[in-house]
């Protein structure tokens, strides 16, 4: 029997784990108001700190019956009770994500892991490894890739509506670390713009990984090597906080890719175009619900989510009727309705339907690998650098 949208809702909620998240922490409650906008998952244990105290009062403020002081305790005592946890979000800084995740796999846990999938490729690999080897599910939480936009793109260019692909156009821009916020004890932009906690990629590993992402979704190509040139424009910041990345893919296809956090005016600029021999398209995530169509020789016209020209893709990640606002927070949970359906089907041992899909270990090698590439082509002068992976 294939997994439904409401096969799922009917189903006992997802017993939830999550590390990281506690107060003051930004995507832990991302990640909390994504996993409960279908109902389709409860929380009911965390660490949501290093420090025993904290997690407990981070615990208390979420209404959460089981506070832990550590990842490896509470995967230890989480896998031996009858109630515990299926599935465990990991929203920790990025150099935590390989050490907690290794800890749930072992114990065949199912993982929900912010990107970048972790701090260094050598750990990719290796986490990689292990949570094939355990057979749970493994979703990455690249949400772009759930908005029902980008899944009217991929449809299209799936279908070879654009003919082959040309070229891709990428870029990623924002300003808040035009100054060097890190100095103030901002605790995101202390963390992020630290290489022992990000990896040694700062924009390029924080919102670069997301661009790199959704072009590789949309076309379906494989990137080959790439020449980046990576800047750090405020003085004494220790990775890069600016890139330009030139890339040539196996199909033949080229591509650019610019991310930058000292753009100034610029809040989350993602926006995308692609060309290839018979149209091109153009999103923005800044006004998600709309995609511009530009067929070879003949008007451009606009898709909007929910309106006529929308495939089934799309729908299969609308929520609300057209003309609604319909953004990140949605995007996030279409990620956890994905990887909820997926855990569903290995907890009754049913087929999971065709149509689902969602980021996991392949995505999350690739962005580290990606990352990897653009650091050790900058240093070498912006050389031209193949993944390694």
């Amino acid at each position: 029997m294939a997994i439904t949208a409401a096969h799922v809702a009917r189903a006992p909620r997802i017993r939830l784990g999550m590390v990281g998240g506690g107060r003051g922490a930004f995507i832990g409650a991302v990640h909390r108001i994504a996993a409960r906008l279908d109902d389709q998952y409860e929380l009911v244990a965390g660490a949501f700190s290093a420090d025993p105290e904290k997690s407990a009062a981070s615990a208390a403020d979420l209404g959460v019956a089981r506070s832990y002081g550590s990842f490896a305790e509470m995967a230890k005592q989480e896998s031996r009770r009858k109630d515990g946890i299926e599935a465990v979000a990991i929203v920790t800084p990025n150099h935590m994500h390989a050490p907690a995740a290794l800890e749930f796999l072992k114990r065949g846990i199912h993982v929900i892991c912010d990107k970048p999938l972790t701090a260094t490729l050598p750990e990719a690999k290796k986490l990689a490894k292990t949570a094939q080897a355990s057979g749970v599910v493994f979703a990455l939480t690249h949400n772009y890739t759930g908005y029902p936009m980008v899944r009217q793109a991929r449809e299209m260019i799936a279908a070879g509506d654009l003919g082959d692909i040309r070229l891709v156009n990428v870029q990623y821009i924002q300003d808040w670390l035009s100054e060097p916020l890190e100095n103030t004890g901002q605790k995101q932009a202390d963390w992020r713009t630290d290489p022992a906690r990000s990896g040694a990629g700062g924009a390029t590993g924080d919102i670069g990984t997301h661009a790199f992402n959704l072009a590789n979704y949309m076309t379906g190509l494989t990137l080959d090597s790439l020449a980046a040139d990576l800047q750090s424009f405020v003085p004494g910041r220790r990775v890069d906080d600016n890139g330009h990345v030139l890339m040539r893919y196996t199909s033949g296809a080229r591509g650019m890719l610019w991310c930058s956090q000292v753009a100034a005016g610029e809040e989350n600029g993602l926006k995308i175009k692609i060309y290839g021999t018979r149209a091109g398209l153009e999103w923005h995530q800044e006004n998600p619900n709309y995609l511009w169509v530009s067929p070879l020789g003949k008007p451009s016209y606009r898709l909007t989510r929910g309106g006529p020209g929308a495939g089934a893709a799309a729908a299969r990640m609308t929520r609300i009727p057209s003309g609604h606002p319909e953004g990140y927070l949605e995007g996030f949970g279409n990620i956890y309705a994905e990887a909820a359906r997926a855990i569903i089907a290995r907890r009754e041992g049913t087929p999971l339907d065709e149509a689902v899909h969602f980021p996991g270990l392949k995505e999350g090698l690739e962005g580290v690998a990606f990352v990897d590439a653009c650091v050790r082509s900058s240093k070498k002068n912006a050389a031209w650098t193949a993944l390694a992976l």
